[in-house]
């Protein structure tokens, strides 16, 4: 008899509320580390501590600016990892849980490590600095998506608001790859903690392909937002998904033409604030269009 009590007494189950939380904490995380990763490339951090685990062979934690700051980001990924990997156990233990979206963003977020290890091995290669990024970026719309998908869903929306998601996807998509492209250009190029990371291209063409896939961005969603809007009676909800990524998106404009007019004297910190805000930026809109296909009443 104790033989058989003993599993169901270790036993647990959460319900789905418990596991939105868990969700929510994960893509939290997953939007910190965007943030405190940028700002090792930006401040020349990159090989401010350059042992692991510990920060040099003589000194477990960090001693200094750089190695303050890169120690900092160790700190923040290990959360990350374990917030992801609580994401993925709880899923498995959440009735109608989306487990294959918690597991994947669990083993995205661990591939960030070796990544990581090889970016800083190979002295901050621009393309492997965007490969991290961008790794990054898609593992924040999984964890989106395992946050919506928690939750039941109804019948999705006409095709022609499918269609215009789907473009919105895309658009994103190339708005986010150019940023980094234009960052790898600007005046932050990345350091490897002795020297200056070559650049990659040319700033000003950069920026001419990134305020290009603004602007298709921008229209795409203004039609998404304008059909919403005459439909706003039967999916109230679209509309405020709307407004969130239009406020979203302004500040991130504003952001953007700031550090434009001041590439000169523009603060690190302002352009790490601009990309965690197109973490926001990418994780909102990815959600929104998985709303399209998946809408919840609400």
């Amino acid at each position: 008899m104790s033989s058989v009590s003993l599993p169901r007494r270790f036993a647990f189950e959460l319900t789905p509320e418990q596991f939105v939380w868990v969700a929510r904490a994960a893509v939290a995380c997953l939007i910190g580390i965007v943030a405190t990763g940028a700002t090792v490339r930006l401040t020349g951090s990159g090989l401010g501590c350059p042992h692991w685990p510990t920060c040099t062979t003589t000194h477990a934690l960090p001693r200094g600016y750089h190695s303050d700051i890169e120690f900092a980001n160790r700190v923040v990924s290990a959360v990350t990892i374990f917030a992801t990997l609580a994401l993925a156990v709880v899923a498995f233990r959440t009735p109608r849980a989306p487990r294959r979206l918690a597991l994947a963003v669990f083993l995205g977020t661990l591939a960030q490590a070796p990544l990581g290890a090889v970016t800083v091995y190979y002295d901050l290669n621009p393309y492997l600095v965007i490969s991290h990024l961008l790794l990054s970026l898609t593992v924040l719309g999984l964890g989106v998506l395992t946050l919506l998908f928690a939750h039941d869903g109804g019948a999705s929306l006409p095709a022609i608001a499918r269609a215009g998601g789907a473009a919105l996807l895309v658009a994103i998509a190339v708005l986010v790859v150019t940023g980094t492209l234009s960052t790898a250009a600007g005046r932050f190029p990345g350091s490897n903690g002795v020297t200056v990371v070559r650049r990659l291209g040319n700033f000003h063409d950069a920026v001419w392909l990134h305020v290009r896939a603004v602007a298709a961005f921008g229209i795409l969603f203004l039609l998404l937002a304008a059909w919403a809007w005459t439909r706003r009676h039967a999916w109230p909800w679209l509309v405020r998904g709307c407004a969130g990524l239009l406020a979203i998106l302004l500040v991130q404009m504003g952001l953007g033409e700031f550090q434009y007019r001041t590439y000169g004297t523009v603060p690190w910190w302002v352009v790490v604030l601009h990309v965690a805000l197109a973490a926001a930026l990418f994780g909102w809109t990815v959600g929104l269009v998985a709303r399209l296909w998946r809408p919840v009443e609400h």
